[in-house]
C-alpha cells in the first residue's frame, strides 16, 4: 500500500507546475520516435509469427472433420484482435520500452542530472516522466493496430505456404459473425496498457538510489511490475467489458 499511495502521488505530481506547452511538443515527438518507430521491427516480427502459429496450432487442433476448415480464420482473427495484438505486444513492449525507460531515468538519478534539474526549479518529474507518457498513449495503440493487421497477415501466410487450410476458407472465417466491438475492445486495453507500462516504469527508475547495479534491478522491477500489472488489468478490463 505504501509503494501505490507513492506511484498515486508520483502520477498527481506530474501535472503541477508544469512548463510551457511548446517544450512538451518537442519532448513527446521525441518520445514517440524512441517508443514507437524504434519498436516497429520487433512488434513486426513477433506478430506476423504469432499469427503464423496461431494459425498452424488451430488447424491441427481441429481434427473433427464436422468442423468447416473456415472456423481457423475466425479463432485466428478473434484471439489476434481479443488477446494477442494488444496482451503479447504489451508484454513485449513492456520488456523492450520499459525497462529502457527505467533504466534511462534510474540514470539520471544516480547523476544527479534529476536533482539538478530540481534546483533549477523544474518539475523534474513533470518535464521528464509526462512526455513518455503522452507518447506511449499516442504510439502503443498504433503498434497494436500494425500488430493486429501483421497477425492476420501471418495466418494468412501460413494457411497459403503452409497447405493446411484454403485461403478462401481463411478469408471467409475472418469474415464470419464478426463483432465490431472487439476492436474498440483492443484499443481500450491498448491505451490501458501502455499507460501502465510507461507510468510504472518511469516511477521505478525516477527512485532508484545507489549506482549502477541498482539502475539494472531498477530496470528488471519495472519489467516485472508492469507484465503483472497487464495481466491483472487485462483479467479486469474483461470482466468489465465483455461479460455480461
Amino acid at each position: 500500500m505504501k509503494s501505490l499511495g507513492k506511484y498515486l502521488l508520483f502520477i498527481s505530481s506530474l501535472f503541477k507546475n508544469r512548463e510551457s506547452f511548446k517544450t512538451y511538443v518537442k519532448l513527446t515527438l521525441d518520445e514517440c520516435m524512441l517508443v514507437g518507430i524504434n519498436s516497429i521491427v520487433l512488434v513486426g516480427l513477433v506478430s506476423l509469427f504469432i499469427g503464423a502459429v496461431s494459425t498452424l496450432q488451430t488447424a491441427y487442433n481441429l481434427v473433427n472433420p464436422l468442423i468447416p476448415d473456415s472456423v481457423v480464420g475466425l479463432v485466428v482473427r478473434d484471439l489476434t484482435i481479443l488477446e494477442l495484438a494488444p496482451t503479447i505486444t504489451a508484454i513485449i513492449f513492456a520488456g523492450k520500452v520499459g525497462s529502457s525507460i527505467a533504466g534511462n531515468l534510474g540514470t539520471m538519478r544516480i547523476t544527479e542530472q534529476i536533482d539538478a534539474l530540481e534546483v533549477m526549479g523544474i518539475n523534474s518529474s513533470s518535464y521528464l516522466v509526462l512526455p513518455k507518457i503522452v507518447g506511449t498513449l499516442i504510439m502503443y495503440p498504433l503498434l497494436v493496430i500494425l500488430a493486429g493487421v501483421l497477425a492476420i497477415l501471418g495466418g494468412f501466410l501460413a494457411a497459403k505456404f503452409g497447405g493446411v487450410v484454403s485461403t478462401a476458407d481463411y478469408f471467409m472465417g475472418l469474415k464470419m459473425d464478426f463483432n465490431q466491438f472487439t476492436v474498440s475492445f483492443a484499443l481500450i486495453k491498448s491505451v490501458v496498457f501502455g499507460f501502465l507500462v510507461s507510468s510504472i516504469s518511469s516511477y521505478m527508475g525516477f527512485f532508484t538510489k545507489g549506482g549502477a547495479l541498482e539502475v539494472g534491478q531498477a530496470s528488471t522491477r519495472a519489467v516485472t511490475v508492469s507484465c503483472i500489472a497487464i495481466l491483472f488489468s487485462d483479467f479486469i478490463l474483461a470482466q468489465l467489458l465483455l461479460v455480461r
